[in-house]
């Protein structure tokens, strides 16, 4: 795989957790009964820096949660696992909640329909808006994000590579093919 570009570096990646915080924070005219919730892998690190530059901005510590969603995908069969459980870490109510599901790269939106199939096994949130890092475009789904860092156009045989220092050692986000 060619690294095609570098879209994002760490001062471009911290700018936009910096101006999604802020837009989260306006759209919902605050953050009170506001939760986020990161899909695993990299939408769990992004969520926890949004948490704290919130905390940051209005001095309120936001419940962040974790969904895995394993169990919830549809390809299971296609890709031939067997699936490796790290289980979902929400340990608030999310009951009359907005939930903001946090993920790296929106593609097609199987992911999201996942993450939000297992959202309402766990509760039944007041709302569910969405934050990624980077869109992509090129849905099957109708799915679309309410917080984006980055519209990035791609081929469908481009991939985007999110690398985030708390499971990669560095933040960037590259195009390849």
């Amino acid at each position: 795989m060619r690294q095609k570009a570098q879209l994002m570096d760490e001062k471009a990646i911290g700018r936009a957790i910096t101006r999604i915080s802020h837009e989260i924070i306006e759209r919902n005219k605050g953050i009170e009964d506001v939760v986020l919730v990161g899909i695993k892998t990299r939408g769990v690190p992004i969520a926890a820096r949004i948490a704290g530059k919130i905390e940051q901005i209005e001095g309120i510590k936001i419940n962040t949660g974790e969904v895995d969603i394993t169990l919830y995908r549809d390809d299971l069969e296609k890709i031939n696992i067997d699936p490796v459980l790290n289980g979902s870490n929400i340990e608030f109510n999310i009951n009359d909640k907005t939930v903001i599901l946090v993920d790296d790269v929106l593609f097609t939106g199987r992911t999201v329909r996942s993450a939000l199939d297992a959202i309402m096994d766990i509760g039944r949130p007041k709302s569910i808006q969405l934050a990624v890092l980077v869109d992509r475009g090129h849905r099957e789904l109708p799915v679309r994000a309410d917080y984006v860092g980055k519209n990035v156009p791609t081929s469908k045989n481009e991939i985007i590579s999110v690398k985030l220092i708390e499971v990669d050692s560095e933040d960037s986000v590259t195009i390849n093919e």
